[in-house]
Formats: structure tokens, sequence, C-alpha cells
């Protein structure tokens, strides 16, 4: 006779499929115009931009915490949130302290690793499916909010840094997350790997798509409005979630408890 399963048996993130994707590309755009409209059309600059979308943060983590149960619109607020957040710190560390696009990145990879480590050394693994407590659920948030973050400072570091230009950086980006989908078809690489990976690689392709949306026409963008822009991508965020299917991912222990007698 099979048990009921408990609530924690679910993970309190979506499964990860192409769904949540689309939605996680077009929440780093958003972040990216959105950031852009606080820090640069409403002129707020660069470090008070990102102590408002800090709070605002941290509210939206606490609320995620101590949600018992998977809420997808909570969870992609949170995203928005976080991706937002990491806009406008990027842009604070690269330019207000004056560490640049390379020392920026290299900060926040090393502050990234550092955090996947210690969520290894106190579960033995970082997969998405095991974020059911509290604890591991702040590992992820803390994770996901470091590589949003990197997204940004990469994304500006290939785009201007590198010389490509915010369509050459997506170019890039948009290959790099080819070849990831191929791997994961072709070759039994870590799932769990090639998960943080396309994680990390869809932030800068998001942020160089809203920079290439919102930048000058003469830095090699096309000029349009960053609210008119961020507007519209958060209204097809909204009908992402309210109208796609999206369900908590299933922790890798209910299975087995489901069959267990």
């Amino acid at each position: 006779m099979n048990r009921t399963l408990p609530c924690d048996s679910f993970s309190k993130v979506p499964e990860v499929t192409l769904i949540f994707w689309i939605i996680k590309v077009a929440a780093t755009t958003l972040g990216e115009t959105g950031g852009d409209s606080i820090t640069m059309t409403l002129d707020w600059g660069y470090l008070d931009g990102t102590l408002l979308f800090l709070g605002v943060l941290v509210v939206l983590v606490i609320a995620q915490i101590v949600a018992k149960k998977f809420h997808p619109f909570l969870y992609w607020a949170t995203i928005v949130a976080s991706t937002t957040f990491g806009t406008t710190m990027a842009d604070f560390a690269d330019r207000s302290l004056g560490i640049g696009y390379t020392g920026g990145s290299t900060l926040l990879l090393s502050l990234l690793l550092i955090t996947l480590a210690l969520w290894y050394r106190s579960q033995g693994t970082i997969s998405v499916n095991t974020v059911s407590t509290p604890k591991v659920e702040a590992f992820y948030l803390a994770a996901i909010t470091f590589s949003q973050t990197l997204g940004t400072a990469l994304g500006d570091w290939i785009a201007d840094t590198g010389g490509l230009g915010y369509e050459g950086g997506a170019l890039l980006f948009a290959s790099g997350l080819a070849v990831l989908v191929l791997l994961y078809y072709t070759t039994n690489v870590s799932r769990v790997f090639l998960f943080w990976a396309a994680f990390i690689l869809t932030r800068p392709l998001g942020a160089t798509v809203g920079d290439f949306l919102d930048k000058p026409i003469s830095h090699g963008g096309l000029a349009l409005s960053r609210p008119l822009a961020s507007a519209v991508i958060a209204v097809f965020i909204v009908l992402c979630v309210a109208l796609l299917p999206q369900r908590a991912g299933r922790h890798p222990g209910a299975a087995a408890q489901a069959q267990s007698p």
C-alpha cells in the first residue's frame, strides 16, 4: 500500500522544463531593463538603486522561505528581484567602485563558487530538486542571486571589454546555451552541472538582450524606452506564469517513499 507523501517531498522551486527557461530568460531581460530604468532613467544612481532592490529582494526571499509550498508568482517575483538587484549591484561594483568588468566578474564568480561549495559540503548535493527545507533554500537563493549578479558583469564584460557588442554578446551566450542543450541530449554529463551552467549563461543572455533594447544607438542598442520595455516584458512574464502550467519539482526521495509499503 502506498503512503501519502508529505509536503516536503516536493521542491519549492518549479520543475525545470522549457517553460522554466522561457520565463527565466524573460526575467533576466526584465532585470536589466528594470534596473536601468531606476538607476539611469529615473536617475537614482547605482547605490540607491541597489539598496532599493536589495530591500525588495530581502522581503521576497523571507516570504519564499516561510512559504510552505511552491507558489509560482512568489517564486518568479523573487527571481525578478534577484536579477534586478544583480543588475544594479554589478553596475555599482563595476562602475562606482571602479573594479571594472573583469574584477567584478572574477569577484562574483568566486562568491558563487564559494556558495555552491558550502551548499555541497552541507548537503552533499547542489541539485535544485532538493530545495525543500529553509536551509537548502537559503543556499539556493544565495546561489541564484550571485549567479544573476555574475551574469550582468559577465555580459557587460563580453559586450564592452571583449568588444563583441550587445548583438555579438547575445549570439555568444546563445551559442553556449546551444552547446549545453546538445550535451544534455547526447551525453551523460551531470544534469546538476548543466543546470547551473545554463542558469548562469541565461543571465548574460538576458542582460545583453536588455542592453540591446534600451542602450543608445551610438552604443549599438535600439534606444527603446526602458520603462516601456520593462512593462512589456513584465506583462509577458505575468501571462506566462498565469497561463502556462508549472508544478513544483519532485524531491528525489519522493518516488522511493511513494513505493515503500
